[in-house]
């Protein structure tokens, strides 16, 4: 981001010494797994008929999202990625990904 880009409050100013204010990106604070529910469901609409599973309902960063998709991912053995603050897994495996979750003490609620 440049230096200019993100300033709140103030349009121009000419004194050299000013101290602008900026945006602060506020980072979502991860619960702990155990005060987390997730809904895991499948889904088919919009994706040419084939089946991938769904995880939503994660509270926390980025970061954490895309490193809990990467487990789900690697435990299953198929691919995916995170859209929009959900984990799309390759595949109906429903069944495996809440039992992944709930041995890393995620609460789980499966949707149909």
């Amino acid at each position: 981001m440049s230096k200019k880009k993100g300033r709140v409050n103030i349009v121009y100013s000419t004194n050299p010494d000013y101290d602008y204010e900026y945006e602060q990106e506020e980072q979502e604070e991860t619960l702990e797994p155990s005060k987390q529910k997730l809904y895991v469901g499948i889904d088919k609409k919009q994706r040419k008929g084939k089946t991938v599973s769904l995880v939503s309902n994660f509270i926390g960063s980025e970061e954490d999202l895309k490193e809990l998709g990467k487990t789900l991912k690697s435990k299953c053995g198929v691919g995916g990625s995170i859209k929009d603050g959900e984990i799309i897994i390759q595949g109906d495996h429903v069944a495996k990904i809440i039992e992944i979750l709930n041995k890393l003490n995620y609460k789980t609620v499966k949707r149909t």
